[in-house]
Protein backbone atom coordinates (compact mmCIF):
# COMPACT_ATOMS: atom_id res chain seq x y z
CA UNK A 1 0.00 0.00 0.00
CA UNK A 2 3.05 2.67 0.87
CA UNK A 3 4.81 1.85 -2.16
CA UNK A 4 2.01 1.85 -4.12
CA UNK A 5 0.78 5.45 -2.91
CA UNK A 6 4.67 6.71 -3.09
CA UNK A 7 4.57 5.69 -6.47
CA UNK A 8 1.46 7.83 -7.60
CA UNK A 9 3.17 10.84 -5.65
CA UNK A 10 6.44 10.77 -7.61
CA UNK A 11 4.24 10.08 -10.86
CA UNK A 12 2.56 13.29 -10.40
CA UNK A 13 4.58 16.72 -11.34
CA UNK A 14 2.29 18.93 -9.08
CA UNK A 15 3.66 16.37 -5.80
CA UNK A 16 7.41 16.11 -4.19
CA UNK A 17 8.12 13.12 -2.27
CA UNK A 18 10.21 14.36 0.72
CA UNK A 19 10.31 11.08 2.93
CA UNK A 20 8.63 8.29 4.66
CA UNK A 21 8.23 5.85 8.00
CA UNK A 22 8.95 2.53 7.13
CA UNK A 23 8.75 -0.58 9.59
CA UNK A 24 11.43 -3.07 8.65
CA UNK A 25 15.40 -2.63 9.44
CA UNK A 26 16.07 -3.61 5.90
CA UNK A 27 14.79 -0.90 4.41
CA UNK A 28 16.37 1.81 6.46
CA UNK A 29 18.58 4.38 4.49
CA UNK A 30 17.05 2.60 1.11
CA UNK A 31 16.54 5.33 -1.30
CA UNK A 32 12.81 5.50 -1.75
CA UNK A 33 13.05 5.76 -5.83
CA UNK A 34 14.82 2.62 -5.38
CA UNK A 35 12.36 0.80 -2.98
CA UNK A 36 9.27 1.90 -5.52
CA UNK A 37 11.33 1.04 -8.94
CA UNK A 38 11.55 4.55 -10.15
CA UNK A 39 14.89 6.67 -10.69
CA UNK A 40 16.81 7.34 -7.46
CA UNK A 41 15.09 10.62 -5.48
CA UNK A 42 17.90 11.09 -3.08
CA UNK A 43 15.57 10.61 -0.68
CA UNK A 44 16.20 7.67 2.42
CA UNK A 45 13.90 5.58 4.23
CA UNK A 46 14.10 6.29 8.05
CA UNK A 47 12.46 4.29 10.96
CA UNK A 48 12.98 7.58 13.09
CA UNK A 49 9.46 9.23 14.04
CA UNK A 50 11.48 12.52 14.64
CA UNK A 51 13.23 12.51 11.41
CA UNK A 52 9.72 12.24 9.83
CA UNK A 53 7.66 15.15 12.40
CA UNK A 54 10.75 17.58 11.66
CA UNK A 55 10.14 17.29 7.77
CA UNK A 56 8.85 20.07 5.58
CA UNK A 57 5.97 18.91 4.54
CA UNK A 58 2.74 20.12 3.63
CA UNK A 59 0.86 16.78 3.95
CA UNK A 60 1.38 13.17 5.31
CA UNK A 61 -0.39 10.28 3.66
CA UNK A 62 -0.85 7.77 6.77
CA UNK A 63 -0.50 4.23 5.52
CA UNK A 64 -0.20 1.98 8.69
CA UNK A 65 -1.81 -1.28 9.27
CA UNK A 66 -4.56 -0.86 11.40
CA UNK A 67 -3.27 -1.62 14.80
CA UNK A 68 -4.58 -3.01 18.35
CA UNK A 69 -5.92 -1.22 20.07
CA UNK A 70 -7.95 1.05 17.68
CA UNK A 71 -6.15 4.07 18.95
CA UNK A 72 -2.86 3.20 19.80
CA UNK A 73 -2.25 5.79 16.11
CA UNK A 74 -3.48 8.32 17.98
CA UNK A 75 -0.95 9.96 19.24
CA UNK A 76 1.84 9.86 16.11
CA UNK A 77 -1.11 11.63 14.32
CA UNK A 78 -1.22 14.46 17.19
CA UNK A 79 2.25 14.89 16.57
CA UNK A 80 1.84 15.40 13.19
CA UNK A 81 -0.45 17.42 13.04
CA UNK A 82 0.78 19.73 16.00
CA UNK A 83 4.23 19.62 13.69
CA UNK A 84 1.68 21.76 11.05
CA UNK A 85 1.29 19.01 8.32
CA UNK A 86 -2.14 17.64 7.41
CA UNK A 87 -2.40 14.36 7.48
CA UNK A 88 -5.06 11.68 5.23
CA UNK A 89 -4.92 8.62 6.85
CA UNK A 90 -6.29 5.42 5.25
CA UNK A 91 -5.93 3.87 9.20
CA UNK A 92 -8.72 5.41 10.48
CA UNK A 93 -9.80 8.85 11.64
CA UNK A 94 -12.88 9.05 8.88
CA UNK A 95 -15.31 10.23 11.68
CA UNK A 96 -13.67 10.53 15.20
CA UNK A 97 -16.82 11.94 16.37
CA UNK A 98 -17.85 8.52 16.78
CA UNK A 99 -15.65 7.88 19.88
CA UNK A 100 -17.31 11.08 21.87
CA UNK A 101 -16.29 14.72 22.39
CA UNK A 102 -12.55 13.78 24.22
CA UNK A 103 -11.21 11.67 21.41
CA UNK A 104 -12.33 13.82 18.66
CA UNK A 105 -11.57 17.08 20.47
CA UNK A 106 -8.13 15.86 21.06
CA UNK A 107 -7.45 15.32 17.19
CA UNK A 108 -9.34 18.39 16.56
CA UNK A 109 -7.58 20.84 18.83
CA UNK A 110 -3.76 18.87 17.43
CA UNK A 111 -4.88 20.27 14.09
CA UNK A 112 -6.27 23.73 14.89
CA UNK A 113 -2.70 24.37 17.04
CA UNK A 114 -0.94 23.13 13.40
CA UNK A 115 -3.30 25.36 11.85
CA UNK A 116 -3.90 21.95 9.30
CA UNK A 117 -6.17 19.69 8.95
CA UNK A 118 -6.98 15.82 9.48
CA UNK A 119 -9.08 13.44 7.21
CA UNK A 120 -9.83 9.76 7.26
CA UNK A 121 -10.22 8.49 3.31
CA UNK A 122 -10.07 5.12 1.78
CA UNK A 123 -13.27 2.84 -0.22
CA UNK A 124 -15.01 1.01 2.90
CA UNK A 125 -14.75 2.81 5.42
CA UNK A 126 -14.04 6.58 3.95
CA UNK A 127 -16.35 6.48 0.35
CA UNK A 128 -18.81 3.40 -0.50
CA UNK A 129 -21.38 4.20 2.59
CA UNK A 130 -20.53 7.66 3.29
CA UNK A 131 -20.23 9.40 -0.36
CA UNK A 132 -21.96 6.78 -2.74
CA UNK A 133 -24.78 5.40 -0.78
CA UNK A 134 -25.73 8.36 1.06
CA UNK A 135 -25.60 9.89 -2.47
CA UNK A 136 -28.18 7.58 -3.86
CA UNK A 137 -30.22 8.53 -1.26
CA UNK A 138 -30.89 12.34 -2.93
CA UNK A 139 -33.46 10.12 -5.09
CA UNK A 140 -35.36 9.03 -2.08
CA UNK A 141 -38.45 10.10 -0.31
CA UNK A 142 -38.93 7.74 2.62
CA UNK A 143 -35.91 6.07 3.20
CA UNK A 144 -36.75 2.91 5.83
CA UNK A 145 -32.85 1.02 5.57
CA UNK A 146 -29.18 1.74 4.43
CA UNK A 147 -27.74 -1.66 3.60
CA UNK A 148 -24.02 -2.29 2.96
CA UNK A 149 -22.97 -5.47 1.72
CA UNK A 150 -19.18 -6.15 0.95
CA UNK A 151 -16.91 -9.30 -0.05
CA UNK A 152 -13.47 -9.16 -0.24
CA UNK A 153 -11.48 -11.96 -1.94
CA UNK A 154 -8.26 -12.81 0.43
CA UNK A 155 -7.46 -16.08 -2.07
CA UNK A 156 -4.74 -13.95 -3.69
CA UNK A 157 -3.15 -11.87 -1.29
CA UNK A 158 0.07 -11.89 -0.12
CA UNK A 159 0.21 -10.62 3.22
CA UNK A 160 0.32 -13.37 6.00
CA UNK A 161 0.15 -10.62 8.95
CA UNK A 162 -3.19 -9.18 7.14
CA UNK A 163 -5.03 -12.55 5.96
CA UNK A 164 -4.23 -14.45 9.33
CA UNK A 165 -3.82 -11.41 12.00
CA UNK A 166 -5.89 -8.66 10.68
CA UNK A 167 -8.39 -10.58 9.26
CA UNK A 168 -8.47 -13.61 11.24
CA UNK A 169 -8.52 -16.35 8.66
CA UNK A 170 -7.48 -19.49 10.19
CA UNK A 171 -7.83 -19.15 13.45
CA UNK A 172 -9.54 -22.31 15.50
CA UNK A 173 -12.57 -20.70 17.19
CA UNK A 174 -12.11 -23.78 19.79
CA UNK A 175 -9.42 -22.13 20.63
CA UNK A 176 -9.59 -18.44 20.20
CA UNK A 177 -13.38 -17.27 18.37
CA UNK A 178 -12.14 -13.83 17.29
CA UNK A 179 -15.96 -12.92 17.13
CA UNK A 180 -15.55 -12.46 21.59
CA UNK A 181 -12.13 -10.99 21.09
CA UNK A 182 -9.67 -7.86 20.43
CA UNK A 183 -10.31 -8.08 16.03
CA UNK A 184 -14.35 -7.69 17.19
CA UNK A 185 -13.63 -4.27 18.86
CA UNK A 186 -11.25 -3.25 16.88
CA UNK A 187 -13.74 -3.46 13.78
CA UNK A 188 -16.44 -2.44 15.96
CA UNK A 189 -14.71 0.94 16.37
CA UNK A 190 -13.43 1.44 12.74
CA UNK A 191 -17.13 0.53 11.03
CA UNK A 192 -18.87 2.60 13.68
CA UNK A 193 -17.13 5.92 12.02
CA UNK A 194 -19.13 4.67 8.98
CA UNK A 195 -22.91 4.25 10.82
CA UNK A 196 -22.29 7.63 12.61
CA UNK A 197 -21.08 9.50 9.69
CA UNK A 198 -24.39 8.34 7.43
CA UNK A 199 -26.65 9.23 11.20
CA UNK A 200 -25.04 12.80 11.21
CA UNK A 201 -25.60 13.05 7.45
CA UNK A 202 -29.37 11.67 7.56
CA UNK A 203 -30.38 14.05 10.00
CA UNK A 204 -30.39 11.93 13.23
CA UNK A 205 -28.51 9.64 15.91
CA UNK A 206 -27.61 6.57 16.44
CA UNK A 207 -29.44 4.95 19.48
CA UNK A 208 -28.17 1.67 19.07
CA UNK A 209 -25.88 -0.44 17.08
CA UNK A 210 -25.80 -4.81 17.27
CA UNK A 211 -23.35 -6.75 16.39
CA UNK A 212 -23.82 -9.96 14.80
CA UNK A 213 -20.46 -11.45 13.63
CA UNK A 214 -20.48 -15.10 11.66
CA UNK A 215 -17.78 -17.45 11.14
CA UNK A 216 -17.32 -19.79 8.02
CA UNK A 217 -15.03 -23.00 8.75
CA UNK A 218 -12.74 -24.44 5.77
CA UNK A 219 -14.82 -27.59 4.78
CA UNK A 220 -11.07 -28.69 3.53
CA UNK A 221 -7.20 -27.43 3.75
CA UNK A 222 -7.19 -24.37 1.36
CA UNK A 223 -4.16 -23.24 0.08
CA UNK A 224 -3.36 -19.48 0.17
CA UNK A 225 -0.01 -17.68 -0.95
CA UNK A 226 1.21 -16.75 2.70
CA UNK A 227 0.06 -20.16 4.06
CA UNK A 228 -2.74 -22.58 4.67
CA UNK A 229 -6.15 -22.41 5.99
CA UNK A 230 -6.43 -26.21 7.60
CA UNK A 231 -10.16 -27.74 7.65
CA UNK A 232 -12.45 -26.81 10.36
CA UNK A 233 -10.66 -23.30 11.10
CA UNK A 234 -11.68 -19.83 9.70
CA UNK A 235 -12.09 -19.48 6.04
CA UNK A 236 -14.28 -16.39 6.46
CA UNK A 237 -15.39 -13.95 8.36
CA UNK A 238 -18.62 -11.81 8.28
CA UNK A 239 -18.84 -8.82 10.46
CA UNK A 240 -22.22 -7.39 10.64
CA UNK A 241 -23.31 -4.48 12.55
CA UNK A 242 -27.35 -2.63 12.77
CA UNK A 243 -27.59 0.26 13.64
CA UNK A 244 -31.07 1.73 15.00
CA UNK A 245 -31.29 5.90 14.40
CA UNK A 246 -33.90 7.77 16.57
CA UNK A 247 -35.59 9.19 13.68
CA UNK A 248 -36.53 5.36 12.31
CA UNK A 249 -34.27 4.27 10.14
CA UNK A 250 -32.12 0.91 10.14
CA UNK A 251 -28.63 0.55 8.83
CA UNK A 252 -27.04 -2.21 8.14
CA UNK A 253 -23.78 -3.05 7.61
CA UNK A 254 -21.88 -6.78 6.41
CA UNK A 255 -18.40 -7.01 5.68
CA UNK A 256 -17.20 -10.51 4.48
CA UNK A 257 -14.13 -11.51 4.28
CA UNK A 258 -13.18 -14.84 2.84
CA UNK A 259 -10.24 -17.37 1.47
CA UNK A 260 -13.34 -18.76 -0.86
CA UNK A 261 -15.59 -16.57 -2.34
CA UNK A 262 -17.61 -20.34 -3.12
CA UNK A 263 -18.43 -21.13 -0.04
CA UNK A 264 -20.97 -18.17 -0.10
CA UNK A 265 -24.14 -17.46 -1.16
CA UNK A 266 -24.47 -15.65 -4.86
CA UNK A 267 -26.17 -12.73 -3.64
CA UNK A 268 -23.11 -12.13 -1.46
CA UNK A 269 -20.79 -12.17 -4.55
CA UNK A 270 -19.23 -8.72 -6.22
CA UNK A 271 -17.22 -6.35 -3.75
CA UNK A 272 -20.01 -4.52 -2.66
CA UNK A 273 -23.60 -4.32 -3.21
CA UNK A 274 -25.31 -1.30 -1.83
CA UNK A 275 -29.26 -0.48 -0.92
CA UNK A 276 -31.97 1.96 -0.11
CA UNK A 277 -35.20 0.20 1.26
CA UNK A 278 -37.80 2.89 0.88
CA UNK A 279 -39.67 4.88 -1.89
CA UNK A 280 -38.14 3.98 -4.28
CA UNK A 281 -36.05 0.84 -3.37
CA UNK A 282 -32.47 1.67 -4.81
CA UNK A 283 -30.05 -1.14 -5.42
CA UNK A 284 -26.16 -0.60 -6.66
CA UNK A 285 -23.31 -2.77 -6.92
CA UNK A 286 -19.43 -1.72 -6.96
CA UNK A 287 -16.70 -4.19 -8.33
CA UNK A 288 -13.10 -3.12 -8.83
CA UNK A 289 -11.22 -5.50 -10.71
CA UNK A 290 -7.57 -5.32 -12.40
CA UNK A 291 -7.53 -4.92 -16.23
CA UNK A 292 -3.79 -5.82 -16.74
CA UNK A 293 -3.93 -10.19 -16.45
CA UNK A 294 -0.08 -10.41 -15.44
CA UNK A 295 -0.59 -7.46 -12.71
CA UNK A 296 -2.34 -9.97 -8.72
CA UNK A 297 -5.97 -9.46 -8.90
CA UNK A 298 -5.14 -7.73 -5.81
CA UNK A 299 -3.03 -4.51 -6.85
CA UNK A 300 -6.93 -2.94 -8.46
CA UNK A 301 -7.97 -2.44 -4.35
CA UNK A 302 -4.97 -1.43 -3.60
CA UNK A 303 -4.64 1.21 -6.32
CA UNK A 304 -8.73 2.36 -5.59
CA UNK A 305 -7.41 2.58 -1.81
CA UNK A 306 -4.43 4.58 -2.63
CA UNK A 307 -6.13 6.69 -5.24
CA UNK A 308 -8.39 8.14 -2.95
CA UNK A 309 -6.05 8.88 -0.46
CA UNK A 310 -3.71 11.08 -3.25
CA UNK A 311 -6.89 12.65 -5.32
CA UNK A 312 -8.16 13.95 -1.60
CA UNK A 313 -4.42 16.18 -1.49
CA UNK A 314 -6.30 19.08 -2.91
CA UNK A 315 -9.36 19.12 -0.61
CA UNK A 316 -7.83 18.53 2.41
CA UNK A 317 -4.66 20.81 1.92
CA UNK A 318 -7.52 23.78 1.00
CA UNK A 319 -9.62 22.83 3.92
CA UNK A 320 -9.50 25.23 7.08
CA UNK A 321 -7.81 23.50 9.89
CA UNK A 322 -9.44 20.94 12.24
CA UNK A 323 -11.26 17.77 10.88
CA UNK A 324 -12.29 16.69 7.28
CA UNK A 325 -14.82 14.45 5.99
CA UNK A 326 -16.20 14.73 2.53
CA UNK A 327 -20.16 15.49 2.08
CA UNK A 328 -22.01 13.11 0.51
CA UNK A 329 -23.06 14.49 -3.17
CA UNK A 330 -26.77 15.67 -3.48
CA UNK A 331 -27.25 16.43 0.18
CA UNK A 332 -27.27 19.41 1.69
Amino acid sequence: MGRTAMRMVVDRPELELVGALVYSEKKVGVDLGEMIHRPSLGVAATRDRDEIFALDADVVIHMPRITLPYDALVPDVVRLLESGKNVISTAGFHWPQAHGDAYADRLRDAAIKGGVTLAGVGVNPGLVAERLLLSATAMSVEIDELRLFETVDASAMASGAFVFDLMGLGSDPDIRDIRDGPLAKLYGALFSEVLYFCAHHLGSRISSIEPHHELTLAPHDITLIPGTIAKGTVAATEWNWRAMLENGTVLILSIIWTADPSLHDSDKQGHWTLKVVGRPNITMTLDISEADPTKPPSRALTDAVCAVAINAIPAVCAAPPGLFAFDPIGLA
